[in-house]
């Protein structure tokens, strides 16, 4: 694959990720140190960032919440020390800007991930969402999240892959992904037959477990 695109793996800058359940990664590490492509060995990682997106051994995501929060927090906490300077609408733009891009940035691989990484991200969004109101630090959220119209974290998870599902279903675009999600069929007629429902189908691999890690993602639109 690397000579027919004329690409040459740089071992300096290159490693790899070892993905599976703790039972897996604990046969696979025990043994593998590591990883032979195109003739070159490259360091079996705990973790590696692709595009700003932490990717961890168990995919869980969670190491990658972590330090999108911190970044998050740093522009909040700038935005609250000149706070008094600024209009509720400059600083609703500046934190939709800084802090809101951000937290929607790539925050479908988070679909699934566990309440606690979740979490994380919701506090930065509660703490953005005081500071531009100017309330107190202690104050509930929701009803200053309603106010701005932000939908929380784990919503706006739910709204980009529904409107990208939308978009594949009834433009067949992009392409890359309407060739793999396909309509879901059923094997018996149920009142949920006529829900529209596509279904992304398993992969099958060369290699065995623990080297690879096979998913199955379905899910669920409604057009309205």
């Amino acid at each position: 694959m690397y000579l027919r695109n004329g690409l040459q793996i740089n071992s300096d800058k290159s490693e790899a990720l070892i993905v599976g359940t703790a039972n897996q990664l604990q046969v696979a590490t025990a043994s593998l140190s590591s990883v032979t492509v195109a003739g070159v060995d490259l360091p079996v990682a705990d973790e590696m960032k692709v595009l700003g997106i932490v990717l961890d051994r168990r995919l869980s995501f969670d190491r990658y919440a972590t330090s999108m929060a911190m970044a998050c927090n740093y522009h909040v906490q700038a935005i609250r020390h000149i706070r008094h300077l600024l209009t509720t609408e400059l600083a609703l733009t500046l934190a939709s800007s800084l802090t809101l891009s951000r937290l929607d940035y790539c925050n479908a691989v988070l679909h699934g991930a566990p309440a606690s990484s979740i979490q994380k991200l919701q506090r930065v969004q509660n703490t953005a969402a005081r500071v531009v109101l100017r309330s107190a630090r202690r104050s509930p959220s929701q009803p200053f999240l309603q106010q701005l119209h932000w939908l929380p974290v784990r919503q706006r998870i739910d709204h980009k892959l529904a409107v990208l599902t939308y978009k594949i279903h009834h433009t067949s675009t992009p392409v890359y992904l309407s060739r793999r999600i396909q309509p879901h069929t059923v094997t018996r007629r149920l009142r949920s037959s006529a829900t529209p429902r596509v279904c992304k189908p398993t992969t099958r691999t060369n290699r065995r477990p623990p080297f690879s890690l096979l998913r199955f993602c379905c899910f669920e639109f409604t057009n309205c």
